[in-house]
């Protein structure tokens, strides 16, 4: 009997692939609906194939390779029916191994397209993150605590707008490099939270996306004019923050896929040349100020501490309090009642949750939640703390999450059943 097939991880090709694919089609058709419609049939192709011929060797030269072809069937087709509009593309050559070849400026080229001022700044987030980083829009929704539904309109008329409008497909001149970059930026860094902070999936973390934002965020700092030294501080203290945090990426989670917090990570596996090259970078970023300095430095309080106990919960409130100066965020403003909760007690930290407790934004949500039950836990409150963790485990969305906030769970429900001592008697 022969041997049976290994399980096909479509989902994630499709995650790995998508954005790289789409990319590399658009630069070769100048049409991003074409480019994306194609993958997309590539994907369903594979879908139907993969179960019963097994995973090529190459899924995402495979997935590009098909594409191509579907994309050029659709334009022979068009340009019989149009007399020949699209004879132009049918005759500009496509190099027959183009999804073997190393394109680095792809994807950049993309977010640039996807972030052109004739854009709403929503848009041009929305877009990219589902063009570039292939996110569904279902994890985008999530990701901008808005509908599915307001999502997908959104993008259906950045995708519009870009083919009435005659955006083209490239990276700005150096003049203009400095007014696109902030959304650049802010899109790079929500390509790095999804990576790192996963929304959705059997994973907490999504190693191609973080290595993609780091990618691309390496590829900024170097594209940005000297001369435009606000920028360039900004651009730095991103990829600070990105770097900061990354070092510590697999300390992230266990053998088995379950988060670990901060706390509990053996630091001593931390990556030490990231950590340098992070505050290489953030020295650069200093010259300048904004909310990625501001997350920069309590990514570096962290980096720097040669232990749990030895965190400086005072540096990491200041710059938080510098944060919601920039962004006044209510999920910066749960981080930072936690920051308070570690400096001053959890009680104290209780209180600065309740204050925003009613922002429609958090409440009910898993980081509330999360956070609420962590504070009651180690205020020793643990009935309120099993509830927190009740609602914070029904809101997770990736099994990673799940994973541990259900042994949190089960160690404050352990809690709460031991007997109580009496006034003075120690354990």
């Amino acid at each position: 009997m022969s041997a049976a097939r290994p399980a096909v991880d479509l989902d994630g090709v499709y995650r790995a692939e998508f954005g790289r694919a789409v990319a590399t089609l658009a630069r070769y058709t100048g049409d991003i609906d074409l480019a994306e419609d194609a993958v997309q049939e590539a994907f369903a192709i594979a879908l139907r194939t993969w179960d019963r011929d097994g995973v090529p060797a190459n899924p995402g030269a495979w997935i590009t390779t098909t594409a191509r072809r579907r994309a050029l069937d659709r334009l022979r087709r068009e340009s019989a029916r149009h007399h020949k509009e699209h004879e132009a593309v049918l005759s500009a050559p496509i190099p027959a191994d183009i999804e073997m070849s190393e394109l680095p400026d792809d994807q950049l080229r993309m977010i640039f397209t996807c972030c052109h001022p004739a854009l709403g700044p929503e848009s041009r987030v929305a877009l990219t993150l589902r063009l570039v980083c292939g996110l569904r829009t279902a994890e985008i929704a999530r990701m901008f605590l808005q509908s599915e539904a307001t999502v997908a309109q959104r993008i259906s008329r950045a995708k519009a707008k870009i083919r009435h409008a005659g955006i083209p497909l490239r990276v700005p001149p150096a003049h203009l490099l400095p007014e696109r970059a902030p959304t650049v930026l802010a899109v790079v860094y929500l390509l790095f939270t999804e990576g790192y902070f996963a929304t959705a999936g059997p994973d907490a973390v999504r190693d191609e996306l973080c290595d993609e934002a780091l990618r691309v965020g390496r590829l900024l700092c170097a594209l940005l004019p000297i001369e435009e030294r606000a920028v360039r501080a900004e651009a730095h203290g991103l990829l600070a923050l990105m770097l900061l945090t990354d070092s510590r990426r697999s300390q992230r989670r266990n053998s088995v896929g379950e988060l670990v917090s901060l706390e509990e990570q053996d630091r001593s596996r931390w990556d030490r040349q990231v950590i340098r090259a992070g505050l290489n970078c953030l020295l650069v970023a200093a010259e300048g100020a904004g909310p990625y300095l501001a997350q920069a430095r309590i990514a570096a309080a962290h980096a720097v501490a040669p232990t749990w106990a030895a965190t400086d919960w005072g540096a990491i409130v200041a710059a938080y309090d510098d944060l919601l100066d920039y962004m006044p965020s209510p999920a910066a403003g749960v981080n930072r009642a936690v920051a308070l909760g570690f400096r001053d007690g959890p009680e104290v930290g209780l209180r600065a949750l309740a204050e925003i407790a009613d922002d429609s934004r958090v409440a009910g949500g898993q980081p509330m939640a999360a956070a609420r039950a962590d504070l009651y836990r180690r205020a020793g409150r643990f009935t309120e703390a099993a509830q927190n963790y009740r609602i914070a485990l029904a809101a997770a969305g990736n099994d990673g999450a799940r994973r541990y906030l259900r042994r949190r769970l089960d160690e404050v429900e352990q809690s709460c059943t031991e007997p109580r001592q009496p006034p003075g008697v120690q354990r």
